[in-house]
Parts: C-alpha cells; sequence; structure tokens
C-alpha cells in the first residue's frame, strides 16, 4: 500500500481517494495508547481549532484553504481529514474551543513518545529562560519580548513563556491563548512548543525548545 503525501496509507486511485474507515491501523489504536487523544467522531464540539505545520499540503490537497490557527466547523475537520486517509486528532481538549490537529495517529504517537525521550534526556543540562506577559500587552511591549526569545533560542535555552491574570483579568484567559499562539508564530523559524498553551492556576503557559542547528 502506497504512502499518501502526509504520511498516512492510500490506496491507488486519484488525487482524492474515498474515505475508508477500516483503511489504516491508526483507527484502532493499541491498548497502551487508547485513551489518550479524542479523534475523529469522539470530537463531538461544534467547532475547534486547527494548528499544525501541514497546512499548505493540506490546502492543495482537498481544495479548501485553510491556515494553523483558526477556527473551524468541527465537521468540516472531520472530512478534510477524511479526504486526506488521516485522522483528526485533539491535542488540548481544555482550551476554547478544543485544538486539533489533521495527522496520522499513528505517527502522531510516534513523534509524541520521541520527543519525549528526547525532552527526558535533556533535561539536566536544559537552561529555562522566562518571559512574562500579561493580557493587555502592546504590540511594542510584544515585539520587544519576541526579540529577547529568539536570542534565548539561539543561545540554546528553552524559553517558558505565559501570560499572568491578576484579579479580574483572568475573565480574558482566550485572549491569553490567542497571544501565546501569535508569540508562537513569530518563532516558529526559532523554536517549536513541547505543548499548546495551557491554563495552569491563573497563568496561561507555554514551553518553547529551541530548534535543532543544521
Amino acid at each position: 500500500m502506497a504512502k499518501n503525501q502526509f504520511g498516512g496509507n492510500r490506496s491507488g486511485g486519484g488525487s482524492r481517494p474515498p474515505f475508508n474507515r477500516n483503511r489504516r491501523d491508526s483507527r484502532f489504536p493499541s491498548e497502551e495508547d487508547k485513551g489518550q487523544f479524542r479523534l475523529n467522531d469522539q470530537i463531538r464540539v461544534p467547532q475547534i481549532r486547527l494548528v499544525g505545520d501541514n497546512m499548505e499540503q493540506l490546502s492543495e490537497f482537498i481544495g479548501v484553504e485553510i491556515k494553523s490557527g483558526e477556527v473551524y466547523n468541527t465537521r468540516d475537520a472531520l472530512q478534510w481529514a477524511e479526504k486526506s486517509e488521516l485522522d483528526l486528532v485533539e491535542i488540548s481538549p481544555n482550551a476554547v474551543p478544543p485544538v486539533v490537529r489533521i495527522i496520522d495517529y499513528n505517527k502522531f504517537l510516534y513523534e509524541k513518545k520521541k520527543k519525549e525521550k528526547e525532552i527526558k534526556a535533556k533535561a539536566a543540562k536544559t537552561v529555562i529562560k522566562e518571559i512574562r506577559f500579561g493580557p493587555n500587552t502592546d504590540d511594542h511591549d510584544f515585539e520587544f519580548k519576541v526579540r529577547h526569545a529568539k536570542t534565548f533560542l539561539e543561545e540554546n535555552a528553552k524559553v517558558k513563556a505565559y501570560v499572568n491574570f491578576r484579579g479580574r483579568t483572568i475573565v480574558f484567559k482566550d485572549r491569553g491563548e490567542l497571544l501565546l499562539l501569535k508569540f508562537l508564530k513569530e518563532l516558529e523559524e526559532f523554536g517549536s512548543p513541547e505543548s499548546l498553551p495551557k491554563l495552569e492556576g491563573r497563568r496561561m503557559i507555554v514551553m518553547i525548545a529551541p530548534k535543532k542547528k543544521k
């Protein structure tokens, strides 16, 4: 069986193969992996936020322009995953709306486990630099902190960025999440997030690891 351009299995035929629910083992994860993430029809919210580095490829393949970080109807995202013979995987269920990727589930689990091993191996010698935002950070301050973060990542340090919510500003947690997603976008050439932004107490946090130098 041939591989499609996104890493999933694809049978021969045209550029838009019919959806076959039994086509891939990723639909049937191992007992060890079951329950880790909701995927496909298990995702029952009306809308999701779609992220990933394969948006351009997906857009060309399905004939619809989609962008990382944008909100879409879940039904549409499921159809795109089906057309691409990939899975819709929920990676941040507590976000509003939940954050998902369109990716082969087995590949997703493999990459996740590989990254966890790398993180564990480097934990003892990792330098972490913190960058703090407020929910109402202005553009000048934002750009200033982006420049600092780029310097830290180029020096092979991790960056822990967080939005601190004081008092009633906790009602702006959605604004904080969008700010951190924008921050990640600005740094995509220098580092990769270890996870999507998540709320811990009164802080929205994301950890960014430097990209390996070629």
